[in-house]
């Protein structure tokens, strides 16, 4: 089990992001959450299995169809057991 915490950075927010982020988590069966920052950003904190999560971030950083992702730093965190996948 780990978990990723990654802020993505672009046209995120408005273009169904954190909903991609949602469908995407289920397909992969990853925990955590993804939410709007106050500066136009995503967080994201993803928790799973150690090739799930890097094949969920894979796909993040394509983003969805209308998104445009500029940028995507990830720190890599000890896991919280997170339950579900939330939006905030």
């Amino acid at each position: 089990m780990v978990r990723a915490k990654a802020i993505v950075s672009g046209i995120v927010q408005g273009v169904g992001f954190r909903y991609f982020a949602s469908r995407l988590a289920d397909r992969y069966n990853i925990t955590g959450y993804a939410k709007n920052l106050p500066n136009g950003n995503v967080e994201i904190d993803a928790e799973g299995d150690k090739s799930a999560v890097s094949g969920y971030l894979g796909e993040i950083k394509i983003g969805p169809r209308f998104a445009h992702i500029a940028d995507m730093r990830v720190e890599w965190l000890e896991p919280k057991n997170y339950k579900e996948f939330s939006l905030y």
